[in-house]
C-alpha cells in the first residue's frame, strides 16, 4: 500500500485538516500507513474511532497506524495503549510538515507526540486550495474556542481561539474562484469569535463584507455554524444586502430552556435565539436555519425538554442536528445529576422526528418556486438554503443551474 489511507471522523474542520495531512504525507513520501483523524465531541465519537482503528488493523495487518485529532489530543494515552496503534500525534503536530517527515522514519522513537494545545498562538500554518467537491470549497478562517460550555471538551482538543488574517483568507478565496469554484464555505470551531485576536479586533461580518467586496466574481459565500448571540451588525448588514451570502445559517443553540442554558454556561437565553431568528428573517425572508440541540442534558426535566421542542417552532428551525447528551471526562456537566440513558434516547428521537417534520414542511413550500442550484454531481445539487435537489437531466458538476421545483420526497426536492 503505497498511498496512505486517511479515515476522517467528525466535523468539516477535521475533514479540511485530513485533506491537508494527506498533502503533507504525500510530500513526505509516507507509505504503507493509515491515519485516523478522531473526533471527541461525544463519547460515541470516541467509541467509533476506536472501533475504526481495530477494523483498519484487521484489514491492513502490516500497515503503520497513526491516530490524531481531538480525541487523540485530549486522551493520547488511551490510544497509545491500543495494541493496534503505532503513533499518536496531536492537533498541532498533525499540521507540521516536519512531523510527517519524521513519521517516514522510525515510528518507534516517539509513540506519543502531543504538546500543550493551550500554548498554540497561530492558525493558518496550513492552507489548502480545493477541499470539498468540485462545486464547493471550504476555507478554515478560525480554530479553537475561548468559551467553556460545561458539556464541551473541544477547547481542550483545539486550544484557545485564533484567527486567520483577512488578507490571507481573501487571497485564498481568489485562488479558489480562479480554479472555478462557485461556492466557498467559511469554517471554524467558533466562527463568530473570528477576529478577536487580530489587530483592531475585526468581526465576522467585517470579514464577510470584505470577501464579497474584494472577490466580486465569487457567486456564493456560505458561513457554517455560528453563535447567534455573537453576531455583529456588519453580519446583519450582509444578510440584508448581500444576495451572494447564502440564506442558510446553522445556529449553535443547544437547548430551549433558560435554566438549562445557564447550566450549560451558554451566553444566550431562549428569547435571544427567537429574536435573532425573527430579525434575520425580516432582513432576508428566504432565510432558513439549522441548529444543534442537545437532548438529555443533566437535570433536564420533561418540561425543560418541551421547551427545546417548542423552540424548533418558535425559531422555525429546518435542519436539526440532534446530540443525545453523553458525559465527557473532566467537564462540569459530567459531575451533574445525569438523565437516564433510555430517556435521553427517547427525547433525541422526539427531536429528530420534529426535525423530519420541519424538513418536509420546508420542501413542500418550495414546490413551484424557481431556485438556483449548485450541482454537486451530474444529477444532484443544493439550493441556496441547502435543500437537496435531484434532476432527471444531467448537468455538469459545479455548475449553477436555475430551475423550477416540480415536486418533492420526504428528503429531497425534484426538478
Amino acid at each position: 500500500m503505497k498511498t496512505p489511507i486517511f479515515s476522517n471522523h467528525g466535523c468539516r474542520l477535521n475533514a479540511y485538516e485530513t485533506k491537508a495531512m494527506a498533502e503533507l504525507a504525500e510530500q513526505a513520501g509516507l507509505e504503507n500507513t493509515i491515519v485516523i483523524n478522531t473526533c471527541a465531541v461525544t463519547a460515541e465519537a470516541v467509541r467509533k474511532a476506536r472501533q475504526d482503528i481495530r477494523k483498519l488493523r484487521r484489514s491492513h495487518p502490516e500497515s503503520k497506524i497513526i491516530v490524531t485529532g481531538c480525541a487523540a489530543q485530549i486522551e493520547p494515552q488511551t490510544f497509545a495503549a491500543m495494541d493496534e496503534v503505532n503513533t499518536v500525534i496531536g492537533n498541532t503536530e498533525k499540521m507540521l510538515a516536519s512531523t510527517w517527515v519524521g513519521l517516514n522514519g522510525n515510528l518507534e522513537t516517539e509513540p506519543v507526540q502531543v504538546d500543550d494545545i493551550m500554548s498554540v498562538k497561530e492558525t493558518a500554518g496550513h492552507l489548502i486550495d480545493g477541499f470539498g467537491t468540485r462545486s464547493r470549497a471550504y476555507v478554515q478562517v478560525q480554530n479553537g474556542c475561548d468559551h467553556r460550555c460545561t458539556f464541551c471538551i473541544i477547547p481542550f482538543g483545539r486550544g484557545n481561539s485564533r484567527s486567520v488574517p483577512a488578507g490571507v483568507i481573501v487571497d485564498q478565496i481568489k485562488r479558489l474562484v480562479n480554479q472555478g469554484y462557485n461556492e466557498v464555505v467559511l469554517t471554524g470551531v467558533d466562527l463568530t469569535s473570528w477576529g478577536a485576536d487580530l489587530p483592531s479586533a475585526p468581526r465576522l461580518g467585517d470579514l464577510v463584507l470584505r470577501i464579497l467586496k474584494l472577490v466580486p466574481d465569487l457567486p456564493r459565500l456560505r458561513i457554517s455554524s455560528i453563535d447567534s448571540i455573537e453576531v455583529d451588525q456588519a453580519l446583519m448588514q450582509a444578510i440584508a444586502t448581500e444576495p451572494r451570502l447564502m440564506p442558510h445559517l446553522h445556529l449553535s443553540l443547544q437547548h430551549g430552556d433558560n435554566l438549562i442554558l445557564k447550566r450549560m454556561k451558554r451566553r444566550h437565553l431562549r428569547d435571544d435565539a427567537i429574536s435573532f431568528s425573527e430579525e434575520a428573517r425580516k432582513l432576508r425572508p428566504d432565510m432558513t436555519f439549522g441548529a444543534d440541540i442537545i437532548a438529555g442534558f443533566p437535570t433536564e426535566t420533561n418540561a425543560q425538554f418541551e421547551n427545546s421542542l417548542k423552540l424548533v417552532d418558535e425559531c422555525d428551525l429546518t435542519w436539526l442536528h440532534v446530540f443525545p447528551y453523553s458525559p465527557r471526562p473532566n467537564t462540569p456537566a459530567s459531575r451533574m445529576p445525569q438523565v437516564k440513558g433510555t430517556i435521553i434516547k427517547q427525547r433525541a428521537a422526539q427531536l429528530r422526528a420534529t426535525g423530519i417534520r420541519q424538513v418536509k414542511q420546508h420542501l413542500a413550500a418550495q414546490v413551484g418556486q424557481t431556485h438556483q442550484i449548485l450541482m454537486e454531481s451530474s444529477n444532484m445539487g443544493r439550493t441556496a438554503q441547502f435543500a437537496e435537489v435531484t434532476f432527471d437531466v444531467a448537468h455538469p458538476e459545479g455548475q449553477l443551474v436555475s430551475t423550477k421545483i416540480k415536486s418533492h420526497t420526504d428528503i429531497q426536492l425534484i426538478a
